[in-house]
């Protein structure tokens, strides 16, 4: 995927969303994965041309695991003029070394968002961007049915009033696919998750349900995609659905 396509359903989903207004101050949750980068590059490259005017910053929470070294990420926000700050834990210890949890995600999940949206708010940020893409809405009404008996996915944008706090997800119109292929043209700099439990997670067994449905039916993702950006989920903010003309204008803009 070229930059190009990614501004356009980057823009589309900030559109039809009302993602971003006037005057925001946006931080970006950076992993140091291929998503979180992704993300980077978009918000960086909208900044750029939007009508709204905005200003973006990157935030990592260092969970504390050996050997998680970010000098590519560090050298990449210099490059785009992205100021980085990078929040130092001890979480995968507390979750592994003292409450050695047998199911770790949630916790992880739970304290490592707390961490991200209280530096963020530190920072003066009145928005927080995550990198959650197409498959992973997808993926999480897949889980949200087994696991919990709803039809249900995570919000394209949604306001915490405790934080005073708005999370959007710019990459909901971006498939996972797009995304690995984005991270090659552009040699992202990934820094690689040292988590013992990545890769045996209910989400990881919800990714290879979804790849063997689409193997066996396929068109399946974009049906399931439907199925919930149609689904009148509770939560969910109205949709202003946008012309292809309008969709596209990042590549005439920039």
């Amino acid at each position: 995927m070229k930059l190009q396509q990614l501004l356009s359903l980057t823009r589309k989903a900030v559109d039809e969303y009302q993602m971003i207004e006037e005057g925001d101050r946006i931080a970006i949750g950076i992993s140091g994965g291929k998503d979180s980068l992704t993300l980077l590059y978009a918000l960086h490259g909208l900044h750029r041309f939007y009508p709204k005017k905005f200003d973006i910053e990157a935030v990592t929470v260092d969970l504390g695991h050996p050997d998680f070294d970010l000098t590519k990420i560090h050298q990449l926000c210099g490059e785009l003029n992205v100021p980085y700050t990078v929040v130092k834990t001890q979480i995968a210890s507390i979750i592994f070394d003292e409450r050695k949890e047998s199911n770790p995600c949630s916790l992880c999940a739970k304290m490592r968002k707390g961490a991200l949206n209280e530096a963020v708010r530190e920072r003066g940020c009145n928005k927080v961007a995550y990198a959650h893409h197409r498959d992973d809405i997808i993926e999480t009404m897949l889980l949200s049915l087994i696991f919990e008996g709803r039809f249900h996915s995570f919000s394209p944008r949604t306001y915490l009033d405790r934080m005073d706090l708005t999370v959007i997800r710019p990459l909901m119109f971006v498939s996972e696919a797009d995304v690995i292929g984005f991270q090659n043209k552009y040699q992202l700099p990934v820094a690689k998750s040292h988590c013992p439990a990545d890769g045996f997670t209910k989400r990881e067994y919800a990714k290879q349900l979804l790849r063997q449905l689409n193997l066996e039916f396929p068109g399946v993702k974009e049906r399931m995609f439907s199925a919930v950006v149609n689904g009148n989920i509770k939560g969910w903010p109205e949709r202003i659905p946008h012309t292809r003309g309008q969709a596209s204008r990042p590549s005439n803009e920039s």
